[in-house]
């Protein structure tokens, strides 16, 4: 078997350098849990290993992070998390910690905390799950669209379907992370939405290419239904407390109605009005007198 030797500055590099100094870039091995959370151990780069994010001798960045992309150490992307899984918490937030390209503002773990930091902050991205215990990660991403319009949102979610990752980018996700699968790391994902690209899952972005190839035999069909339902009273009144701010289950409060019925009404109100968001669901209605 044929061995490769190092390259040649590679050598020269570590010949210049001081035993101490040469044997801390030298990558070391330690158990970790894996990245979701699976249970079992595996080999990873420590912290000391240099890498493309990492400080290089003499506390710079080495040139594999083009200067004018978003995301450098003096000045990091700023990030929130949300996520009411602890461990899952944990585990984002220390490989968002760990790249010095990324600063991690904050971290929730429920709608109302997360309505209060996207409010507090100025960031440049939120992680948010899909379900949380006071409503979804749909609702935070409204609601940040409004607050913060420049930021971009990355969905995470354990459920692996195009619908619900359709509806994410309706909203104005640019990135859909399915949870137990495969793809990169977390400030990866940060990285590449924050400089204009999108981050799906390699297998979900397959399912959503195949939708792409199969006919699309109902576009007639809804314009020639549009606008020719009228609004039930109850879709309306639903339709006021989303155009007050209210999420979901606020609005279930109070109409003394469960959370799930009102993303029912809300998805007939979008049927209804031939919409796709909130947003366009409020301005429809203000526009044509609804209220």
């Amino acid at each position: 078997m044929k061995h490769l030797s190092p390259a040649p500055q590679t050598n020269q590099m570590f010949a210049t350098l001081p035993n101490a100094e040469w044997q801390r870039w030298l990558p070391k091995f330690e158990p970790v849990d894996m990245l979701l959370g699976q249970g079992s151990n595996f080999l990873t780069k420590s912290s000391s290993m240099p890498t493309s994010h990492q400080r290089a001798p003499h506390g710079a960045l080495p040139p594999m992070w083009p200067g004018f992309l978003m995301g450098q150490a003096e000045q990091p992307v700023r990030v929130l998390l949300i996520d009411d899984d602890p461990h899952m918490s944990r585990v984002i937030a220390n490989e968002l910690l760990g790249d010095l390209r990324i600063n991690l503002l904050g971290q929730g773990g429920s709608v109302r905390e997360g309505r209060r930091l996207i409010s507090q902050n100025e960031f440049d991205v939120m992680l948010v799950d899909l379900n949380l215990g006071d409503g979804t990660g749909f609702d935070l991403v409204e609601y940040m669209k409004t607050v913060r319009p420049m930021a971009e949102a990355i969905i995470i979610s354990a459920m692996e379907d195009e619908q619900h990752a359709m509806h994410a980018f309706e909203l104005g996700a640019t990135g859909y992370l399915v949870k137990n699968s495969w793809f990169g790391n977390f400030p990866q994902a940060v990285l590449q939405v924050v400089n204009g690209g999108a981050s799906i899952s390699p297998s979900l972005a397959r399912r959503l290419l195949n939708k792409f190839e199969q006919p699309q035999n109902n576009v007639q069909t809804l314009q020639e239904n549009k606008n020719n339902e009228k609004l039930s009273e109850r879709e309306k009144q639903v339709l006021k407390l989303v155009a007050s701010g209210h999420t979901s289950p606020e609005i279930g409060s109070r109409l003394i109605i469960s959370g799930q019925t009102v993303n029912t009404h809300i998805k007939q109100i979008y049927r209804k009005l031939n919409v796709r968001t909130r947003a366009q669901a409020v301005s429809f209605a203000a526009n044509h007198g609804l209220f």
